[in-house]
């Protein structure tokens, strides 16, 4: 499979380095200032940049014709726009909030562990995430998941839903969900230790959109949930 990287930063190296690993090449970097080459070269593109940037770079995507998946957050207010468009030119689209699959994971226990405390007023619910001192968006798309899961399966008032986000030196990422009562506490915590789970989730993703049909797709249809 060729790749085209959009966003050639720490996650950008974390997913050639993993590509390489499992038979794939790299063929076009673009990275910050960078134009973009008349041709993409590609299969696919994997596209982890900014929110300033993400929906050009996606509807760039669809112009020349290479299904995108794209692993960046903030943007997700143009998501309708950017799935309308990949429609109108029979792309493909493949988005997550998060990549990996140990997260993918969390998201299913948290909407499990919502619907089992609906009802229970007495515990008190927050999200409390940390990431890295680079990352542009806060709160995470992660943590943003998570809280849309607790309102809609545990029938929450988004007010009574808080996130406190931290930004610490080079934190990869770490997401706790928690339910606080008088009585005891209720934790679900999810500590990335790197980039790879994120890398090898995005490469995953890759592999799968390289055969798929035009389309939307997300983490839950190659996790088969």
């Amino acid at each position: 499979m060729r790749i085209a990287l959009i966003g050639y930063g720490k996650m950008g190296h974390a997913i050639e380095a993993l590509a390489a690993e499992r038979g794939h090449e790299v063929t076009v970097k673009i990275d910050k200032g960078d134009p973009w080459p008349a041709k993409i070269d590609a299969n696919v593109a994997i596209e982890f940049t900014t929110p300033a940037t993400a929906v050009e770079n996606m509807l760039h995507c669809f112009e020349v014709g290479v299904p995108v998946i794209c692993g960046t957050t903030g943007w997700y207010g143009d998501y309708e726009k950017v799935v309308a468009e990949c429609r109108a030119h029979g792309g493909s689209l493949f988005t997550a909030t998060n990549f990996s699959i140990g997260m993918n994971i969390m998201f299913e226990l948290n909407r499990r562990l919502a619907e089992l405390m609906h009802g229970r007023d007495d515990y008190k619910v927050s999200i409390r995430e940390t990431h890295h001192i680079h990352k542009l968006d806060a709160p995470s798309g992660t943590a943003i998941t998570l809280k849309e899961q607790i309102v809609e399966n545990g029938k929450r008032e988004e007010e009574n839903v808080q996130i406190t986000s931290y930004r610490e030196g080079e934190v990869p990422g770490t997401h706790t969900v928690i339910y606080d009562s008088e009585i005891d506490t209720i934790t679900l915590t999810h500590e990335a230790h790197s980039r790879k789970g994120l890398a090898m989730g995005a490469v995953l993703a890759a592999e799968f959109l390289s055969k798929a049909d035009a389309g939307i797709y997300t983490m839950k249809d190659i996790l088969g949930k």
